[in-house]
C-alpha cells in the first residue's frame, strides 16, 4: 500500500499528540508554551493535508479514515489532558468528546447504509473554534497581559455550541438521508 504525502502529514499529526500530552503533563509555562507550539503545528497539518491532497490529487481512502480521527485524537486527548490539570470544565469536554462519538457512530452506520455524510461547515467550525479554543487553555498563564486561561474558557463554550449545534444538524442529515433510502427501497 502506498501511503500519499497527504497521509503522511496526517499520521505527523497523530505522532505529535503524545508530545503535546506530555509537555502538558509537566504544567509548567515554559512546558505550555511548547505545547502549544507543538499543538499549533499539529493544528496547521490539518490543514495541510487537506490542501495537498485535493490539489495534489492525493485523495486516499486511508486518508479519509485518517484525517477525522487524526482530528479527533488531537482534540479530545488535550481536552482530556486540560481537564486533568483542571484548566477545563469536565462537562464541556464531555459534551464535545460525546458529540465526536455519536458523529463517528452515525458515520460508521451510515457508510454501513450506502449513506455518504460529508463534514459540513459546521463541523468545521466547530473543529476550528476547538483549536482556538484549546491553545490559549495550553497556555493557562497570562502572556502579554492577556488572560488566556479566560480567553480560553470563553472560546471552549463556544465550540460546545457549535458542537451541540453540529451534532443535531448530522443527526438531522443522518435521518433524513435514511428515510429518503427507505422511500426509494419502497418505490422499488
Amino acid at each position: 500500500m502506498h501511503i500519499t504525502l497527504a497521509t503522511k502529514i496526517t499520521l505527523m499529526r497523530v505522532i505529535l499528540v503524545p508530545v503535546v500530552v506530555a509537555l502538558l503533563y509537566f504544567e509548567g509555562a515554559a512546558t505550555c508554551r511548547l505545547a502549544a507550539l507543538a499543538f499549533i503545528l499539529a493544528s496547521v497539518t490539518d490543514w495541510l493535508d487537506g490542501y495537498i491532497a485535493r490539489s495534489c490529487h492525493m485523495v486516499s481512502n486511508m486518508g479519509k479514515f485518517l484525517d477525522p480521527l487524526a482530528d479527533k485524537v488531537l482534540i479530545c486527548s488535550v481536552l482530556i489532558m486540560l481537564v486533568m490539570l483542571g484548566w477545563a470544565p469536565a462537562w464541556v469536554v464531555i459534551v464535545i468528546v460525546s458529540r465526536e462519538l455519536i458523529v463517528t457512530g452515525l458515520r460508521t452506520i451510515a457508510i454501513d447504509e450506502g449513506i455518504v455524510l460529508a463534514a459540513d461547515r459546521y463541523g468545521k467550525l466547530k473543529t476550528v473554534l476547538q483549536m482556538f479554543a484549546s491553545v490559549p487553555l495550553m497556555l493557562h498563564y497570562p502572556l502579554w497581559g492577556v488572560d488566556m486561561h479566560s480567553l480560553g474558557t470563553v472560546l471552549l463554550y463556544l465550540s460546545m455550541v457549535m458542537a451541540v449545534f453540529s451534532c443535531w444538524n448530522y443527526c438531522r442529515g443522518f435521518f433524513a438521508a435514511v428515510k429518503d433510502e427507505q422511500g426509494r427501497e419502497a418505490e422499488n
